[in-house]
């Protein structure tokens, strides 16, 4: 990370439209961020690894390679978190740059402020939460190191499917996570199709921890695409 992360974060811009460029330096330098651009997937890369910005912004189509290409030759080496700024709406796209590693996905044209608090969640969730923390959002509060579960203060038991997939939110929380990675990690590879098993858990863990399960304010779907859990500073941007 950039040395001077705490004071100016450092966010390289990926894209080869120079007015996206230029929009993007002129919010992003107006609200306390440094600026580097790339107008390549290759010239991007090479920043990337020469400058170590705190965060990328990354356009999908480039003009040497696609933007998905770029985020997997990124994520041998580096988990710099990344934000996809693109105007495909699509849920396979969506899902094919969040299964290979991007961190959120912002459809273009976008509004300044929505883009800035997505870059404020990644930045805050770039480090990964230690085993030892104790996750809390509203009356949620999860202990990972001694798998406890409580909501207003009453502890909430869960089976051991049901804590696997709150944990993997949690670790992630503030991010999507996406169908095919919740079922990799909570059933095994083999279960990649099973998505029913997405819903039959996340109402489960609905009904267990959120205050109205029928309009959940913690386990939040994303549809088509996967689940995000909120947390306390989403819910104050």
């Amino acid at each position: 990370m950039n040395a001077d992360a705490t004071a100016r974060p450092t966010v390289l811009v990926i894209d080869d439209e120079i007015q996206i460029r230029r929009l993007l330096r002129t919010t992003l330098e107006a609200n306390g961020y440094k600026v580097l651009e790339a107008a390549t997937g290759q010239d991007g890369l090479s920043e990337a690894a020469q400058r170590r910005p705190d965060l990328i912004l990354l356009d999908l189509g480039l003009p040497d390679t696609e933007g998905v290409s770029v985020l997997k030759r990124l994520r041998e080496w580096s988990r710099t978190p990344v934000v996809v700024l693109s105007v495909r709406d699509r849920d396979d796209d969506k899902t094919s740059a969040l299964d290979s590693g991007a961190d959120d996905y912002v459809t273009k044209p976008f509004s300044s402020a929505e883009l800035l608090a997505r870059l404020r969640v990644a930045l805050r969730h770039a480090a990964p939460l230690p085993e030892n923390s104790v996750f809390k959002s509203g009356r949620l509060e999860v202990d990972l190191a001694g798998r406890r579960v409580t909501v207003a203060g009453s502890e909430v038991k869960l089976t051991p499917t049901e804590y696997a997939f709150l944990r993997l939110l949690v670790r992630n929380a503030g991010k999507v996570v996406t169908q095919r990675q919740i079922l990799t990690e909570v059933w095994g590879p083999n279960a990649v199709e099973q998505t029913q098993y997405l819903r039959v858990y996340a109402t489960h863990l609905r009904n267990k921890l959120e205050a109205n399960p029928s309009q959940p304010e913690l386990i939040l779907t994303e549809p088509g695409i996967g689940y995000r859990l909120s947390d306390a500073a989403d819910r104050s941007n």
